[in-house]
């Protein structure tokens, strides 16, 4: 979280599989209640709900809009970047991103969607907090979590981004991102979580529980008996040649570029896959994606606050003249910018 005058700059990458800001990591699970839950915990209370925050899978949806999950856990990942700083009522500033292939489409309503409320009270942690949104960002994702990087990125390099949901690809070629060779695939951490569940399933009968298979992809080993470590070694291996499999769809060669994985599939690469250890870099900052949304987002605040007002012709006061408002225009030229940053050196 930067603070930039009055306002806070939080990003939040929202990913399929974690909830990730600069400081903290939450699963992406969420569980609605009418009544207040016996068991205390990461509890968010709004709008007459409580939800437990953490808890459970949400399934993949192509749309992050579709219903109030992202919205919620969204909440909870700005009082836990509030709370770092012993903050409960703040103007807040959103840093975010989408899939490559999906910002230019989803981004507008994807900021409608975080922004749709501009002031908000909340409980988390049964602690209250008032918020007011005063504008959103949203920037292609993967990209961000090497924008530190760029300048040893000569000649041909591929990223791939592998979260729980989607891999981002995209080529990035002597130190700028190439838009025309981007690509998203349904690829993800939780893909390979199910076949290992199903491999474990059909040779043994066993329903095995997920986070043995998380555990393994995160650490390489879990304490379990031989037999099931070796199934689910199998099945990690044959998904990260599947990963390579589909990176040499896109033209992926190792003895002509480098690539760099980030994201949380970055571990499933480097434990269980084959690769040439010299041609590949793994970025394996969880919070690198969304540590590259608020330094974008920042810059981009900054230079527009440090230019110069344009005078303009007073007009009568009427509803357009709030500083909502007037935000939202400095919200924009972020976003411009944010159109434009992939491309600069």
């Amino acid at each position: 979280m930067r603070k930039l005058n009055n306002t806070m700059v939080i990003a939040v990458d929202h990913g399929y599989g974690n909830i990730k800001t600069v400081n903290t990591v939450t699963p992406t699970g969420i569980t609605a209640y009418d009544t207040e839950p016996t068991f205390t915990g990461d509890i968010l209370q709004y709008s007459g709900k409580y939800y437990r925050i953490g808890e459970g899978h949400k399934p993949f949806l192509s749309d992050k809009t579709m219903d109030e999950d992202f919205y919620v856990l969204n909440l909870a990942a700005i009082a836990k970047e509030l709370d770092i700083e012993g903050i409960t009522t703040a103007d807040v500033h959103i840093a975010a991103g989408l899939p490559l292939t999906w910002v230019k489409t989803q981004r507008e309503e994807f900021r409608k969607y975080l922004t749709k409320n501009s002031k908000i009270k909340f409980t988390f942690r049964d602690k209250p907090y008032s918020i007011r949104i005063v504008g959103a960002s949203v920037y292609p994702q993967g990209y961000t979590a090497v924008i530190d990087r760029l300048s040893e990125m000569n000649g041909v390099n591929m990223l791939a981004d592998i979260g729980n949901g989607t891999m981002n690809i995209m080529y990035i070629n002597n130190k700028k991102p190439v838009e025309s060779k981007c690509f998203t695939e349904k690829l993800g951490v939780n893909q390979c979580v199910i076949k290992a569940s199903g491999m474990v399933l059909d040779r043994f009968g066993t329903i095995l529980d997920e986070t043995i298979i998380e555990q393994m992809i995160r650490t390489g080993t879990a304490d379990i008996g031989v037999k099931y470590l070796d199934c689910i070694t199998d099945a990690i291996k044959e998904y990260s040649a599947y990963i390579f499999e589909t990176l040499r769809k896109y033209e992926y060669d190792s003895e002509l570029m480098r690539l760099y994985i980030t994201g949380g599939g970055a571990a499933l690469i480097k434990n269980f896959g084959s690769f040439d250890e010299d041609r590949v870099i793994f970025i394996e900052d969880i919070c690198a994606t969304a540590k590259g949304y608020e330094k974008l987002a920042y810059n981009a605040l900054l230079k527009e606050s440090e230019q110069p007002k344009k005078s303009v012709k007073p007009k009568a006061a009427g509803p357009d003249d709030s500083s909502e408002n007037k935000t939202q225009e400095v919200t924009d030229n972020a976003d411009d910018q944010s159109d434009q940053s992939p491309t600069e050196s």
